[in-house]
């Protein structure tokens, strides 16, 4: 998984977007302005950056102008915005800007930009292309507006051998027992089957079981689900 720094000077954001890329598995650090945004980077050089384009001090465009022309741009930037454009989007991605996502900021499109943007840097290395370039990451490339091209890594696409071992779509239950513990039994397999396709991801299981987040951890709890079989390990 990935370290990523959000920069928005509105708590909330910061907030809600920390706790569904932690839900992700991913180091959350987050800033509230250019400045912390210049700290954090510098210190903790992370792998990706959610990046606010209206801030008090320094807008976010400027401060990605910043980073390309002093060759810091060695990472994939998302630009965010309630208010952008397509000429925004367009300006972002000319100095660097791998996406531009606009407010508010569905769950789907966030972690689809997410999981793009850090699918890059690996493509790079494939391609024979040295890591660390000076040159602005992504110039040249096409905007991907709004979060929408592509699809998430791991839908339509094989599961790693770890997945695949794990709970299958269709199984036998011992039905000559109480209700309520043939019931609990279907239930804990039903949750493992949906962590295990999911990647142990309590955000997607909750989204796909139609399930409020409070409630399914409760649940999963009350169930004896062990949380940490199915959790992506670190990357």
């Amino acid at each position: 998984m990935a370290t990523i720094l959000v920069v928005d000077d509105e708590l909330g954001i910061r907030a809600l977007l920390s706790e569904i890329l932690t839900d992700e598995g991913h180091t959350v650090e987050l800033a509230e302005d250019a400045a912390q945004a210049r700290v954090v980077r510098e210190s903790l050089r992370p792998d990706l950056v959610l990046l606010d384009i209206w801030m008090p001090d320094v807008d976010g465009v400027t401060l990605l102008k910043e980073w390309s022309a002093s060759g810091q741009l060695q990472m994939p930037v998302i630009m965010m915005s309630g208010h952008g454009t397509i000429d925004t989007a367009v300006e972002a991605t000319k100095y660097g800007a791998s996406a531009f996502l606009e407010k508010p900021i569905t769950l789907q499109k966030l972690l689809r930009a997410v999981e793009q943007a850090l699918a890059k840097p690996a493509q790079r290395l494939a391609a024979g292309m040295a890591p660390g370039l000076p040159a602005p990451y992504g110039r040249g490339d096409a905007p991907a507006y709004g979060g929408d091209a592509g699809a998430l890594a791991g839908h339509g696409q094989p599961l790693p051998p770890a997945l695949a071992e794990g709970p299958r779509a269709e199984q036998s239950f011992d039905l000559d027992r109480p209700l309520r513990e043939a019931r609990d039994a279907f239930e804990k397999s039903y949750f493992e089957f949906h962590l295990s396709q999911e990647g142990g991801s309590m955000t997607r299981v909750a989204e796909k079981t139609g399930l409020e987040r409070t409630h399914l951890y409760r649940k999963l709890k009350q169930l004896g689900v062990d949380l940490t079989r199915n959790k992506r390990g670190g990357g």
